[in-house]
Parts: structure tokens; sequence; C-alpha cells
């Protein structure tokens, strides 16, 4: 039996196959893709952020983190512009991996006061190791307690710990670990965050920025001086359920001025 091709099926087989090359992503599309988010290593370090996040402020001129150097600060007797109205039955609404730190969400209520304007407090997260140095140490762990006021405007207190005793707070907020990436836990318990703050109420103060995408700028950055001690325990609790180095490096201060309020 004779087989005829017929030159139309050649040309419609052509055409499905230009097709199926056509809508073959390339490599670099299929790089770009997969690697959209940022992160704290490899090509989307943070490094590479401003790559990746293009209407970011991460290559702006005010950004954190910032290695603070005692002898460079401007002393001044400021300490009670800050107001810490934190209530001793805060309601711990939630915790959460978000995959770049173990974060724990707030009801409504605890507030601060700064330069005579309130910030409600959001939330807390965690970097290990800590993100801003003194007088160029780097320490275990670093809380950001994140505010935000009516108008948008943002604080952030930062919380450096050292090693030491067990804390018992400490012990509380990581009796909801592990949890894994992307998930939360619903919590709904009362807990008191003013044992969270050092005795030593004395901070460095500076304009900065957020220390993640997309890098907000105009962050008021409320740093206390004293560290607050945690165990060596509770340090390696933290470090296993949060990405490892999840920290900014320090960021250039470009004639910025850093206040120690005591």
């Amino acid at each position: 039996m004779k087989h005829f091709f017929s030159p139309l099926l050649f040309a419609g087989l052509v055409f499905l196959s230009a097709c199926k090359k056509e809508t073959k992503a390339s490599p670099v599309e299929t790089e770009v893709n997969n690697h959209k988010h940022w992160s704290y290593e490899g090509e989307t370090s943070p490094e590479h952020w401003i790559e990746i996040e293009k209407d970011s402020d991460c290559d702006g001129q005010r950004q954190s983190p910032i290695n603070i150097i005692d002898i460079n600060t401007t002393a001044v007797d400021s300490a009670k512009t800050l107001n810490v109205l934190y209530s001793p039955e805060t309601i711990l609404n939630k915790v959460e991996n978000n995959g770049h730190s173990v974060q724990f969400d707030f009801d409504a209520g605890d507030s601060i006061v700064y330069k005579n304007e309130t910030y409600h407090l959001k939330q807390i997260h965690f970097h290990e190791p800590s993100e801003h140095n003194i007088n160029g140490v780097k320490y275990p762990i670093e809380i950001h307690l994140v505010h935000q006021s009516i108008s948008k405007k943002l604080s952030v207190i930062s919380i450096l710990c050292t090693e030491g005793q067990e804390s018992q707070l400490f012990e509380f907020l990581e009796s909801y670990l592990p949890i894994g990436i992307n998930e939360f836990k619903e919590i709904n318990k009362v807990v008191n965050l003013a044992d969270l703050f050092p005795e030593d109420k004395s901070f460095y103060s500076y304009s900065g920025s957020l220390t993640t995408p997309p890098c907000t700028e105009n962050v008021n950055w409320i740093v206390y001086k004293q560290p607050i001690i945690i165990s060596l325990e509770e340090v390696l609790n933290l470090k296993k359920n949060m990405p490892l180095n999840n920290y900014r490096n320090e960021q250039d201060l470009n004639e910025r001025k850093v206040y120690l309020n005591y």
C-alpha cells in the first residue's frame, strides 16, 4: 500500500513544533521566576535585594542596620522622650514562620509614645545573630518590636540579647515552637511584654530603614544600650526555627547622627 504524506499535514506539524519551542521558558526566565523573592543567601541575598525589589528603598542613603560606635554618638538627656505603654495583659494573637524569621503578632493595645507621637505595637520578630553592632560587637540575637502610628509612620525598638541565665518570657514564647515555614499557630494567650525590656532605659536613636525589603526609610530606630540575658538553650532553639544568619550587613551611616539618650 502506498502512503501519501500531505503537505498540509507537514505544515501543521512544523507549526505545532514551533509553538512548543516558543512557549517553553528560557533558562533566564526560569531563573527569574524561581528566584523572585528575597532571602539571606545566594543570588537573592541582601547584596541583590535592589535587583529583586525594583521599587524598594534598598539602595537608599538612610539604611539600617548600622554599627553604633559610642564615641561617635551625641549624648542627649532625652530618654524620657520614649514612653513605653505596655499592658501586663497583652494578648499574643499568633505565631508564624514567614520563611525569614519567627514572628509573634499581638492584639491592639500596647503602644509607645515617642517624641509626642503614639505608635502601636504590630509584631515582634528575631534576627540571629544581631543586625545592629555596638562598637563592632555582634550579639547572638536581636529582637525587633515594630510599631506603627495612625499616619503609618514606623518606630522599631531593638533589644539585643546576650547569653546567660534563662528568661521566663523567652521560655513562654518558645513553647509555641517549632513551627514550619509558612505555617502559623493561633495562640490568644496573655503575656507581659514589659519583662522584655532591660533595666537600663538608655538607648541609641537614629533615622534609618526597615532591615528587610522594601527597606522603607524614615524609620525611627530605638536601640537599647543594655542587652537582656537569655540562655544558650533559648538561643539555639530560636536558631533551629529560623533561616541561618537571617541578618542584613551593616549599612553606611552617610553623615547621619546617632544619639545616645540617657
